[in-house]
C-alpha cells in the first residue's frame, strides 16, 4: 500500500491493484474511483469526494481507501481501468462520467456504484427506475439540462449580438443529447453551428483547427470529462485563438476562459462523496434518490473580455457570481 498525500488538511490511502493489502481483511471502507478526466485534476476532485464520504460515513477513526484509476483524458482505457477496479474488492465503486459509469456497470455489476454523470437522463437511459427509487444497485448526481443549451446561446449573443457562426466541442461518449438541444435552440436564434467530435484529449487541438477553417466566431464546449479536467489548457488555447468561449464548468472561466455557466465541479464530487458515505454507513443504492446539483454559477472573466476587446454588458455583470 502507498499513500498519497492530496492535501496538507487530508491523506487518503490510494491502494494499487495487486498489492498484498488487497487481500488483507480490513474494517475501512474501500471504495473504487473511476475518473475520465486528467491526472492534474484528479486531487481537488478526490480531496471533494472523500472529505463528502466522511460527513456521513460515520467512520469513527477509519481511514478511507481509495482504489484509484485516471483515464488521462482518454475514454477508450476506461474499461480496463474498471475491470482493475472490479477485482479489487471494493465495498463500492464511484464513477465520474457517462463513459465511466458505463464501464463501471459491465466491470462490476454486483457492486454498489454511486455516479456522477452531468450527461445523461438516468431513467431513460435504463440506469434507474426512477430519480426517487433508483430501484438496482446505482444511485448518484445526475443533471440532464437541456434548457442549459439556451442559457448558453443567450450568454453568448449578449456578448457577441451578431454572432451568427458557432464552433460546438461534443464529445460523442456522452451521448447526443446535449448537442441536439443546442442544435434546436441554434436554429430558433439564427446561429449555424459546426459540431466538431473530440473524443480524447489528444484531439483538442485538431478541434480548434477545424473551428479555424469554419471561420467559428466563437465556441461552446458542450460537458464532457474531458474538457471538465482541462479547462485551463483549453481556455488558454481558445484566447490564443481569440474565441469568446462559454462552457458548464465554472473552472473554465476561472482559469481565462471568458465565460461559465453551471454547477461548481469540486462542490459535485463533494456532493457524491455524501452519497458515496450514505452506502457506506449502510444504505442501499436501491432506496437513495438520485440527486441534482446543488447550486449554479455564473462566472465572467473580465481580463479575457479586456484581451478579446469585448465589452460586458452591465446586466450580464449584475447576474454573475
Amino acid at each position: 500500500m502507498r499513500f498519497w498525500k492530496l492535501s496538507s488538511a487530508l491523506l487518503v490511502a490510494v491502494v494499487c491493484a495487486g498489492s498484498a493489502a488487497i487481500a488483507q481483511a480490513t474494517k475501512n471502507p474501500r471504495i473504487g474511483f473511476l475518473y475520465g478526466g486528467v491526472s492534474e485534476a484528479a486531487p481537488a476532485r478526490v480531496n471533494a469526494f472523500v472529505e463528502g464520504v466522511r460527513e456521513t460515513a460515520r467512520l469513527e477513526g477509519r481511514q478511507v481507501e481509495l482504489v484509484l484509476r485516471v483515464a488521462e483524458g482518454d475514454p477508450a482505457r476506461l474499461p480496463a481501468l474498471a475491470s482493475e477496479i472490479g477485482t479489487s474488492q471494493v465495498d463500492l465503486l464511484f464513477a465520474a462520467g457517462p463513459a465511466a459509469v458505463r464501464a463501471a456497470r459491465a466491470a462490476a455489476s454486483p457492486t454498489p456504484l454511486v455516479a456522477l454523470d452531468l450527461e445523461s437522463d438516468p431513467v431513460a437511459d435504463g440506469l434507474v427506475s426512477s430519480l426517487a427509487h433508483p430501484g438496482g444497485n446505482l444511485t448518484g448526481i445526475f443533471f440532464d439540462f437541456l434548457d442549459f443549451g439556451a442559457k448558453w446561446l443567450e450568454l453568448l449573443r449578449e456578448e457577441k449580438p451578431n454572432l451568427s457562426r458557432l464552433a460546438v466541442f461534443w464529445d460523442p461518449g456522452t451521448g447526443q443529447m446535449q448537442s441536439k438541444a443546442v442544435e434546436t435552440v441554434a436554429g430558433s436564434m439564427g446561429i449555424r453551428l459546426q459540431v466538431i467530435e473530440v473524443k480524447d484529449f489528444g484531439g483538442v487541438e485538431q478541434a480548434f483547427r477545424t473551428a479555424q477553417e469554419g471561420n467559428a466566431e466563437a465556441l461552446l464546449l458542450l460537458s464532457s470529462p474531458i474538457f471538465g479536467s482541462t479547462s485551463g489548457a483549453i481556455a488558454e488555447r481558445a484566447l490564443r485563438d481569440r474565441l469568446p468561449a462559454i462552457t458548464l464548468f465554472p473552472e473554465f472561466a476561472q482559469t481565462g476562459g471568458l465565460l461559465a455557466y453551471g454547477p461548481n465541479v469540486i462542490d459535485l464530487f463533494r456532493q457524491a462523496g455524501t452519497v458515496a458515505g450514505k452506502l457506506v454507513a449502510g444504505a442501499r443504492p436501491a432506496d437513495l434518490p438520485v440527486e441534482r446539483p446543488a447550486r449554479f454559477q455564473l462566472v465572467v472573466n473580465l481580463r479575457t473580455a479586456r484581451t478579446l476587446g469585448l465589452t460586458i454588458p452591465p446586466a450580464l455583470l449584475i447576474r454573475a457570481d
